[in-house]
């Protein structure tokens, strides 16, 4: 049995096998052994964070065990010592490099603040698209004076989130060569020799140098007050994402598993909820799975977007789960569009039928128009359900929906009713079957409409957005007194009637224009014109409803002398004829 080490590598914490960390041991010795002293320690470090990188992305579990597999991998992507050679003349300054093929590996973008003036943005995007700083930076002298200073803020908002390329390995991803320790050595070896030429050139130099070390104090302060908000700034932010995606994920899975087990649910109170709004008949569990997966992925991944803020160094999953991820969220997003345009299609089309019924009242008679409940389902007329599931007293399972409207419209022919049974389908013909399967119920009974407030159909026929228009065509001058709870049905897509508050209290008149209320109170405004002007009429009115119809007195100041057809005046009363 082998013992197990934990070890730190690149600040990274590995349990690896005994005889894998000797092999790594040796491996490191030989390679300090075949580097001068110059510049060893920085070498090394780098060589440790990219074997660190590199395990990291080969191990599938934080816990586990590095073996000799993975060290071996990792050696062939680093090289061995031996694969190069570093030849040091003391009579010539430049260093020479034997190294096996080198090959342009993909690049990562950077700030290159050694290449760069202030924050080394534009020095980071020349070496990630392979041209010229310069020309990026006369783009961005143009967007600061032509984009009215557009420039400035893009380049603040990129210096904050590109990040500067601090490590050997991080510069050598900046251009795109490959990460091995030939190539790191050669970096370093290169950043001494610059470092040995500028001291030698210190004196030629000194005034340029001074300017930029300057300039370069000015933007290091820049950068650190800019990097120290948006740090914190990104902490909040990201204690936020994950917050915000971990809530949203619990609730997803307990939608997710509701809908998936509710087959075996039928009794569950969401059962036909769920059923109701599926309108493909496609089964509950397979679209509770579809809704996991192309909300919850997304909700996953920001989960760890937020984790990758507020945790430094937090190891990836990989990139195999993570393409993993995406094909499967991006086939259940095709999946759900295509399942959309049936729901949608399902809905698409609309149907009803027409029931007209004559209204037996005279041009100046009163209509009393009433809503009836069903106390089974419901103990008011105020109810306003849009669809529940019921038994009805024969303990059939139904639908119940409070979706009627009233509608008054102004008619100059015989007064009649018509009501209209809708319902959506996915074509006319079955939108039409729907309709006719709804049971809606009202009464005639002479001056008195009793209507009721409710639909009932059929569960099999499915919630449909079924409803019930009623309209009432009436002619002007009809009266009509509704009843308590009319003025909650009434609508008035068609016309400009309105009702009153306390509706059942008063009487109203059809006009050409509007609903005229006979024995409403005057209304405030009256009253103050009546004290500003007290030359002008003052009038009240008394409605008197008996067996010879209704009677409305008008008491005035003034004599008013009036003449309407169906109307006499005597007595300061106003008496309207009903036959």
């Amino acid at each position: 049995m082998n013992k197990t080490v934990s070890i730190n590598l690149g600040g990274f914490f590995f349990y690896m096998d005994e005889d894998a960390y000797q092999k790594l041991n040796r491996y490191f010795d030989a390679i300090k052994r075949s580097l001068s002293p110059d510049g060893r320690d920085e070498i090394m470090n780098d060589i440790e964070s990219r074997v660190a990188e590199l395990l990291s992305e080969k191990l599938s579990s934080e816990k586990q065990v590095v073996g000799l597999t993975e060290i071996d991998q990792v050696i062939t992507v680093m090289g061995q010592p031996e694969d190069y050679r570093i030849e040091d003349d003391a009579n010539e300054s430049n260093t020479t490099y034997t190294t096996y093929n080198s090959t342009s590996g993909s690049k990562k973008l950077y700030r290159d603040k050694e290449k760069g003036l202030l924050g080394g943005v534009a020095a980071g995007f020349g070496h990630y698209l392979g041209i010229d700083p310069l020309w990026l930076r006369i783009l961005l002298i143009v967007l600061v004076f032509a984009g009215f200073g557009t420039g400035i803020v893009a380049y603040i908002i990129l210096w904050i989130l590109i990040p500067e390329a601090k490590t050997t390995s991080e510069k050598l991803e900046m251009t795109g060569e490959p990460i091995t320790i030939s190539n790191i050595e050669k970096k370093v070896r290169e950043g001494f020799g610059e470092i040995s030429e500028k001291i030698n050139n210190l004196d030629h130099q000194k005034i340029a140098d001074n300017a930029k070390t300057g300039a370069t104090k000015v933007a290091t302060t820049i950068e650190d007050v800019f990097m120290t908000i948006f740090r914190v700034f990104a902490k909040v932010i990201g204690a936020f994402i994950v917050l915000f995606s971990f809530m949203s994920l619990i609730g997803v899975a307990i939608a997710s598993i509701m809908m998936i087990f509710t087959a075996t649910m039928p009794d569950a109170p969401w059962f036909s909820y769920m059923n109701a709004s599926n309108y493909t008949d496609l089964p509950m569990w397979f679209l509770g799975i579809l809704m996991l997966l192309a909300i919850g992925i997304p909700l996953f991944f920001f989960f760890l977007l937020g984790l990758k803020i507020l945790v430094n160094n937090l190891k990836s999953i990989g990139s195999i789960a993570k393409f993993t991820l995406l094909g499967v969220w991006i086939i259940s997003i095709v999946v759900l569009i295509y399942i959309g345009i049936r729901q949608a299609t399902e809905v698409g089309f609309e149907g009803k039928v027409v029931q007209k019924e004559n209204l037996a009242i005279a041009a100046n008679d009163t209509l009393n128009i009433k809503m009836r409940f069903n106390d089974y389902f419901s103990k008011t007329a105020d109810s306003n359900t849009d669809f529940r599931f019921v038994q009805d007293s024969a303990q059939n399972d139904v639908i119940y929906s409070n979706n009627i409207e009233i509608h008054i419209l102004k008619t100059s022919e015989e007064p009649y009713m018509q009501i209209e049974k809708i319902s959506e389908g996915k074509s006319l013909s079955d939108a039409r079957q729907r309709a006719e399967k709804i049971k809606y119920n009202f009464e005639n009974q002479g001056n008195t409409l009793i209507l009721d407030n409710y639909l009932l159909t059929g569960m099999a026929n499915k919630y449909r957005h079924q409803k019930v228009l009623i309209y009432l065509y009436l002619p002007e001058g009809a009266i009509i007194h509704p009843s308590e709870n009319v003025d909650n049905y009434l609508e008035n897509h068609y016309s400009n009637y309105y009702l009153n508050e306390d509706s059942d209290q008063y009487y109203y008149r059809i006009e050409k224009e509007e609903l005229k209320c006979l024995n409403c109170p005057p209304e405030e405004n009256s009253e103050e014109s009546d004290e500003e002007n007290p030359d002008s009429t003052s009038t009240s009115t008394t409605v008197t409803i008996n067996g010879k119809g209704v009677q409305i007195k008008e008491a005035s100041k003034k004599e008013v002398t009036k003449s309407v057809e169906g109307v006499e005046i005597k007595d300061n009363k106003i008496i309207i004829n009903t036959k």
